[in-house]
């Protein structure tokens, strides 16, 4: 069976994660992935020459269409390897990276979506200092994070941040913690990923 993914218009990582999944889909043999950008025609090429497959691309109207066919059977793969839930990510600011505040926004929207395609591995995500900003009313986040925490993600969002920025009453997804929690969370962890 032939399975079209049409990504055009969606942002990083969105192209790469569906044409994943849809080679993943056992009754599949071949998929078509209709990109409109360069950066995700790169995206996907990225991940298919990590599965070692050769697609057909072929551009038309400033569309860039991958034909793939796969060699082997690829269910047994996922976004992420690991299922033992032993990562912990600090998360401090409500921006990705220095520089550009628009740039750095989508960068952690990004990044957030991608975590939720990693099932099983993410024990615990702490929202510190602007973090918080990611955790309460008016996040374009919320659904992501929410996500994560039906996952089965300890959401925790630091109280004294939350104070500070006069938040305490506005905390959508996760709970109130305090540093000897947070303290605890980061030094246990098998691995700690700081942003």
């Amino acid at each position: 069976m032939k399975m079209t993914v049409d990504a055009r218009g969606l942002s990083c990582p969105q192209p790469v994660v569906l044409t994943k999944k849809a080679l993943e889909t056992s009754e599949v043999n071949e998929v078509l992935t209709i990109v409109d950008n360069t950066v995700a025609l790169e995206n996907v090429s990225r991940l298919l020459d990590t599965l070692k497959l050769a697609p057909i691309i072929n551009e038309k109207d400033g569309d860039y269409y991958i034909d793939i066919v796969k060699s082997e059977d690829l269910t047994g793969l996922s976004m992420a390897n690991g299922s033992s839930g032993d990562t912990v990510i600090l998360i401090s600011s409500n921006l990705l990276g220095n520089g550009d505040e628009k740039l750095g926004a989508i960068l952690m929207k990004g990044f957030i979506y991608t975590l939720t395609q990693l099932n099983g591995v993410i024990k615990c995500l702490i929202f510190m200092n602007a973090g918080v900003l990611l955790t309460t009313e008016g996040s374009e986040l919320l659904e992501h994070i929410k996500h994560l925490e039906e996952q089965g993600v300890e959401i925790l969002s630091c109280g004294t941040c939350l104070e500070f920025y006069h938040l305490s009453d506005k905390l959508q997804a996760g709970s109130v913690s305090n540093m000897y929690t947070i303290t605890e969370k980061m030094t246990e962890a098998a691995k700690l990923i700081t942003l």
